[in-house]
């Protein structure tokens, strides 16, 4: 009976873990360019009272062997890099990547992050674009003084018209980076992500080119979590829950049973 009470105690961990990766993924319903996360999970070792192909004490082989598995335990969570729907909000700062590819920008302690997160901003005293966050394009692009009109192109080209000046001058172009595995990214806040070994050495080129998403002007991704699916989710990790509830339940109810045959 100790065995089952462990057994179901790793069951309603691995699920009340399921539920903290689906509650995140509701809160950030509504967050830009959001991805989706997943539990995975994979059994514990099972424990093997005779194995396959043992030969038992009458001489003969048993063919399937006794092996009692032990739980559950999380294996990984996997985060989902399909691409959020196109909310259209006519603002010319405002651009999306249709496709593969993260911007890149500069942190405050000077390293290189990554996001999908395309809502522009310009400093006020120098002109540069920035983050939402405030953080520095990379390369950064100055779109200098008297902006009238920001034109962003689909292939990252950041052209700007200014007053008294009829014809359009090109201040920069924005650059992507690719990886071999997404899920291999650190996620932080602030809707970035930080490169490890597991995903790969950033590829770096323009929006267009192989392997590289077009840029959408006055578009943002949004999250590209689905509420109904999300919910399904939650309730079905709330049976599991409930259902290895019960497990220890009937495994009290047994032992109490036992402990009775003695008086």
């Amino acid at each position: 009976m100790e065995r089952a009470l462990q057994t179901a105690a790793t069951g309603m961990q691995a699920q009340q873990t399921n539920i903290d990766v689906i509650s995140h993924n509701l809160a950030n319903i509504n967050t830009t360019a959001f991805k989706k996360s997943h539990a995975h999970f994979s059994t514990l070792f099972s424990q093997v009272l005779t194995a396959p192909g043992a030969v038992l004490s009458d001489g003969r082989i048993s063919p399937n062997g006794v092996q009692i598995g032990l739980g559950v335990e999380l294996s990984s969570t996997d985060k989902s890099f399909q691409t959020g729907s196109l909310n259209n909000t006519n603002d010319p700062l405002d651009i999306a990547i249709e496709g593969d590819g993260f911007l890149q920008v500069v942190t405050a302690e000077g390293n290189i992050a990554y996001t999908r997160d395309g809502n522009l901003q310009i400093d006020g005293q120098t002109g540069e674009l920035l983050s939402s966050q405030g953080h520095s394009l990379f390369p950064s692009i100055n779109l200098g003084d008297n902006v009238q009109e920001v034109q962003i192109k689909r292939d990252g080209t950041v052209e700007v018209k200014r007053a008294g000046i009829a014809n359009t001058e090109v201040v920069g172009n924005i650059r992507l980076a690719a990886f071999s595995n997404n899920s291999g990214l650190i996620e932080l806040s602030q809707n970035l992500y930080l490169d490890t070994t597991a995903s790969g050495t950033p590829l770096e080129g323009s929006p267009g080119e192989a392997g590289f998403g077009t840029i959408r002007q006055n578009f943002l991704e949004m999250s590209n979590v689905k509420v109904v699916e999300e919910v399904v989710h939650m309730i079905t990790a709330q049976r599991a829950y409930e259902a290895n509830s019960n497990s220890i339940k009937a495994a009290d109810q047994m032992l109490q049973q036992a402990n009775n045959l003695a008086g």
